[in-house]
């Protein structure tokens, strides 16, 4: 099993060869601090449990969290206002919040599109969406896709190698999950992208020191831009 303990410990080894490189995390909390703060509306979608906004919502005016699944809002770690609800239909006014989160949800989505126009619906002009999601191009997100044609094994598979509940393994379609895909539909939604990156990681295999090495070797080889995951930021003109 690759608990989160261990892959941080190849993380900090990653970040010293790699001078300058910090996880998609890492990154992602970075933006949102420079993005909430006081006087800030805030929403969360896919909140699940906690996320980045566990360390942000009290230096906003107002943060809620969004999540479909009930069992994850029971379980919320914050004490945002919470809704039910999901990112296609979001049940909030028009210009209600400065800034849309959306961390791990993109990935999940049935109708992306429909999602990118309710984040911006909601958001007020100049507002911003961050979010950060897979990367399709990467050969560890080609394999979960394949481990989709047998979600029984998938099932098992993933909780015993990282250690996740198996509740809490769910679906995923990747309709949005490459760079070009998603300039597309964020263009059609309305959107400007003032940052899309992808962010390599060589630790989702690092079971120990030979498989380490081995993806520090296929990281050095993919093209750049096929890094592990997309991290973005989405401006509504105004």
């Amino acid at each position: 099993m690759l608990p989160l303990s261990k892959q941080n410990r190849y993380r900090a080894r990653y970040a010293e060869l790699r001078r300058g490189w910090r996880p998609s995390g890492d990154e992602l909390e970075a933006l949102a601090r420079r993005q909430i703060r006081p006087g800030v509306r805030v929403l969360d979608v896919g909140c699940g449990r906690g996320g980045v906004l566990e360390l942000l919502w009290r230096d906003a005016a107002l943060a809620v969290g969004l999540d479909p699944d009930w069992r994850s809002l029971a379980e919320q770690r914050t004490g945002m206002a919470l809704s039910a609800g999901v990112a296609e239909a979001l049940p909030f006014a028009a210009g209600a919040f400065d800034v849309v989160v959306a961390v791990w949800v993109f990935e999940h989505l049935p109708d992306p599109a429909a999602a990118l126009r309710a984040a911006w619906r909601v958001l007020r002009p100049g507002g911003r969406l961050l979010f950060l999601t897979p990367n399709v191009r990467h050969p560890v997100v080609w394999a979960n896709r394949a481990s989709q044609l047998w979600p029984a094994v998938q099932r098992r598979l993933v909780p015993a190698l990282y250690g996740r509940a198996e509740a809490d393994t769910f679906r995923v379609p990747y309709r949005a999950n490459t760079p070009a895909r998603l300039t597309s539909l964020a263009a059609a939604a309305g959107f400007t992208v003032e940052l899309l990156r992808a962010i390599p990681d060589p630790t989702y295999l690092a079971f120990n020191d030979l498989l380490f090495r081995a993806s520090l070797a296929l990281e050095m080889w993919l093209p750049e831009g096929w890094g592990v995951h997309l991290l973005g930021v989405l401006a509504k003109p105004g």
